[in-house]
């Protein structure tokens, strides 16, 4: 005895419709976080060896240690102070700023200093590790 059965011939679409309209709502929240601003940087270009004298250059330069600390010239300034110190002695130091950073600073530390100098009227700065 055989029963006659109806056969399903066709694909329920409707579970998939609803995982792309999901996956569509996520890509919709997630697009406009993407969107933020990086850093502004500029390759610095070749000069020769003979145009740059020591004594005419002044650049300010900043230690930030292992643990997040910043020193200039062997003084440490507290991360509060950083600003208004940068501020005050950007006109010293027309030429920029070199940041020394230890190969285990973290990179927040780093980027706040860049962006302190920046806010207190450096243009140009340079980043190096020790």
């Amino acid at each position: 005895m055989s029963k006659n059965r109806d056969t399903f011939n066709e694909i329920n679409i409707t579970p998939l419709t609803d995982i792309f309209l999901v996956l569509l709502i996520i890509m919709m929240v997630v697009a406009p976080l993407l969107d933020q601003q990086g850093l502004n940087l500029t390759v610095p270009e070749m000069v020769e060896q003979e145009q740059l004298k020591k004594d005419d250059i002044k650049i300010l330069s900043v230690t930030v240690t292992s643990d997040d600390k910043y020193y200039i010239d062997g003084e440490e300034i507290a991360a509060d102070n950083l600003e208004t110190t940068l501020k005050q002695l950007s006109k010293d130091y027309p030429d920029g700023m070199m940041i020394e950073s230890d190969g285990n600073a973290t990179h927040g530390a780093v980027v706040k200093l860049m962006d302190n100098a920046r806010n207190s009227g450096i243009t140009s700065i340079s980043v190096t590790e020790i």
